[in-house]
């Protein structure tokens, strides 16, 4: 009976499956964001590790006997090693303080070494930040899933796995070890660093709610979701719908670099090309919480449906900057096309369109798009949603049954069998070129004036 923890940017969801990856039982917490400053994101390190313990309560640990763990991936904590308290606050993978830094960087060195671009997203100068700020001995530095292996074992274990080691901007890809040369570059003594592992290895030996475990099974959230989809051979790829849009397509064991605009990653099982798009579900969020303009997210998809068109009105969500495959992160958002006539569901569906023009966007930047793309994640309950992003991308997408994927990858990792998630539906495209094409030329030319 395995506890797959999947902790996520807003909350953390808990399932408790057996070796057939049958959800038994499931729980679930939310977890606050912080917002300090203009740019600033952060968690509290302790709310994080609580929000797990509740989410695991909730679900029950009778018979439970082993742990599996997917993350949110880039958010960067630091802690006492000895003491095992954190001495700041984590940095959200959103945060945008290091934006300058990142403009002082090498950017065809970081492509080259790591996969990766250099943007606030990435661990490192996150890193760089936090150690200029709070230097001192004794130092232990993770990611999410990091610290909950650090929590688990009551600090014997320090350890994270290729997939989150990654994403760190301090790995390279060739080797999936940490590099001296970027070591050196962000100023990170090899004293705070995690040991890297493979995704299925076991990490050791833990209690959780009073309950001993073992600790087998880590991949940064979006990998668990591409071994989920069951994508482990090069050309088949995934979509998973957040807080922010994250495609996967398995490039097999090839770690050369990735096309420029698009990232490449340590998969589960080799490699993969990665968008990652930064607002998406979160701008349906912002809907709700900053302007109103929503009760509740699940309104969307009827508000989006009661009118025909956005009628003119294109919506930006560079609430955050913008990621692939443009990544600027002074990029702003931007809703285009308003007049008297604009009401709140012209503005949801906007909203909608716009989660599928940047998914649309990282797949026109794919050397070869999927033949089928496939999709999981909460958003993918919104039937709109997936219709019209089969309709942009001119292929059909296939929606896992069960939206935690990501929590089911963790699982099959810990039992060592590759199976995949069922498929819940399938939407084909229906738009004629044209059409799209249409579509896509008034999303350009709103990002283009977001950007400027």
């Amino acid at each position: 009976m395995i506890l797959a923890i999947d902790q996520g940017t807003t909350g953390t969801t808990c399932l408790v499956v057996d070796e057939e990856l049958n959800v038994l039982r499931r729980g679930y917490a939310d977890l606050p964001q912080h917002f300090p400053r203009p740019g600033w994101v952060e968690h509290d390190p302790d709310e994080i590790w609580q929000s797990v313990l509740a989410a695991a309560s909730a679900a029950g640990l009778d018979d439970v006997d082993t742990v599996a763990i997917t993350n949110q991936r880039e958010t960067t904590l630091l802690w006492d090693s000895a003491t095992g308290e954190p001495v700041a606050p984590a940095i959200v993978w959103q945060d945008r303080r290091t934006a300058e830094r990142c403009r002082e960087l090498d950017a065809e060195l970081i492509r080259e070494r790591t996969g990766l671009v250099p943007d606030p997203y990435f661990s490192a100068t996150k890193l760089e930040w936090l150690l200029r700020e709070h230097a001192r001995e004794g130092l232990a530095f993770g990611t999410v899933d990091s610290w909950l292996v650090w929590k688990l074992t009551g600090g014997e274990v320090h350890a994270t796995d290729v997939t989150n080691a990654s994403r760190t901007l301090l790995v390279s890809l060739e080797t999936l070890d940490w590099d001296d040369e970027l070591l050196t570059l962000f100023g990170v003594d090899r004293s705070l660093l995690p040991r890297i592992a493979r995704s299925e290895d076991v990490f050791g030996e833990g209690t959780i709610l009073d309950r001993r475990v073992q600790i087998r099974g880590i991949a940064g959230d979006q990998q668990a979701a591409l071994y989920g989809q069951g994508c482990h051979t090069a050309g088949e790829g995934k979509a998973t719908y957040g807080t922010g849009t994250f495609v996967l397509v398995h490039t097999g064991d090839d770690a050369s670099p990735p096309p420029h605009g698009l990232l490449k990653t340590a998969a589960a099982d080799g490699y993969a090309l990665e968008g990652a798009v930064l607002v998406s579900g979160a701008a349906v969020q912002w809907l709700r919480d900053g302007l109103g303009v929503l009760a509740d997210a699940a309104e969307s998809e009827a508000l989006a449906r009661s009118v025909d068109s956005s009628d003119g009105v294109v919506f930006v969500p560079a609430l955050t900057g913008l990621g692939s495959p443009w990544w600027d992160p002074d990029a702003r958002g931007l809703i285009s096309g308003i007049t008297r006539g604009t009401t709140r569901a012209h503005l949801a569906r906007a909203a909608l369109e716009a989660i599928a023009h940047q998914v649309a966007d990282v797949v026109d930047a794919l050397p070869e798009p999927p033949a089928v793309l496939r999709a999981d994640g909460g958003a993918t309950a919104n039937g709109f949603l997936m219709q019209l992003q089969a309709d942009l991308l001119g292929v059909p997408v296939e929606v896992a049954a069960e939206r935690e994927t990501t929590a089911l990858g963790a699982a099959a990792l810990a039992t060592g069998r590759g199976v995949r998630v069922a498929v819940g539906a399938t939407y084909e495209p229906g738009l004629n070129l044209d059409e799209r094409l249409t579509l896509r030329d008034a999303w350009r030319s709103a990002l283009n004036r977001s950007r400027t």
